[in-house]
């Protein structure tokens, strides 16, 4: 059987840990000592480590058979710090991983004015965010082309699932743009991300990137829209790019400055993904009526 280390235990992680147990063995690095009677509840086998404290890593060092690489950047700096502690771990490690699933963001390719984009589109990060993910992307790639490793990353981009959707943001009234400034945005589905993952682990060709994103060509404020109507909310306001400088915070503002559509073409066709939710309107269909009937039993 072989043994997979996943790094970064949250619900992608989780998700796609159901989906390989108990066909796989499988590890999971997490900092926090009250998550591990949920990993082993999902079959994994815990491992305390903090990708931020290079010496509690030695744990990692058990030879794995393939890495599944969810956890994030840190929160400033220009390179991914945790990255370049996890693979200098892996180095040392009685044998080097033969595969590794890095699941990177769509924001590696910065703004691209609403054009379709497929994974050879050059990449112009334009947020601190999103380059630190161009520096983790680039750093495994040269480790994995010197070790021999069959490397694959995910661009993913807003992943949605029942748990994530913009309610606190459309009941709080927070503006979205007019259509005449608005951004082509794009969305993945929790499941099929994990879904995608496995695929990848798998099928993915070496060294080879892929964009895990559904079918839809959506607008923003489009999106908003949808969850609002589907949970019978007041739609959000709409302002210019002018008034939203000064309305909306600079995190979700960052979003609203990069417009994109991208192709899954190459997932679909190397990875074989089948996509449970072509589009986000089939998981609102599926569970506002069931949220809505919750509200209506509530007692007055």
């Amino acid at each position: 059987m072989i043994r997979v280390l996943l790094i970064g235990c949250g619900d992608v992680a989780l998700r796609t840990a159901r989906l390989l147990h108990p066909k796989v063995r499988l590890y999971g690095l997490t900092r926090r000592v009250e998550d591990v009677a949920k990993l082993r509840a999902h079959g994994i086998v815990p491992i305390i480590g903090d990708l931020d404290r290079f010496r509690s890593l030695g744990r990692l060092r058990a030879s794995p058979f393939a890495v599944l690489h969810f956890a994030p950047p840190p929160s400033d700096g220009r390179d991914d710090s945790r990255t370049q502690k996890l693979i200098a771990t892996l180095t040392r490690a009685r044998s080097i991983p033969r595969r590794f699933v890095y699941i990177s963001t769509s924001g590696v390719y910065g703004d691209c004015a609403g054009a379709h984009v497929a994974e050879t589109r050059p990449r112009r990060a334009g947020t601190p965010r999103s380059r630190r993910r161009v520096a983790a992307e680039d750093r495994l790639r040269g480790w994995a082309k010197r070790y021999g490793v069959a490397l694959s990353i995910l661009r993913a981009p807003g992943i949605y699932a029942e748990t994530r959707l913009p309610l606190d943001r459309i009941r709080q009234g927070t503006p979205v743009l007019v259509p005449d400034d608005d951004v082509f945005t794009n969305h993945i589905h929790a499941e099929d991300l994990a879904r995608a993952t496995v695929a990848a682990l798998f099928r993915a060709k070496p060294n080879r990137a892929y964009n895990v994103t559904d079918d839809a060509e959506m607008k923003m404020g489009g999106w908003f829209d949808a969850v609002a109507d589907a949970f019978q909310l007041p739609r959000p306001p709409r302002v210019s790019w002018e008034e939203a400088a000064h309305r909306i915070a600079p995190l979700l503002l960052s979003f609203m400055s990069e417009s994109r559509r991208l192709s899954n073409a190459r997932m679909k066709r190397e990875l074989r993904v089948r996509l449970r939710y072509s589009v986000p309107q089939q998981l609102l269909d599926e569970i506002a009526p069931r949220d809505l009937k919750k509200q209506l039993a509530l007692p007055l």
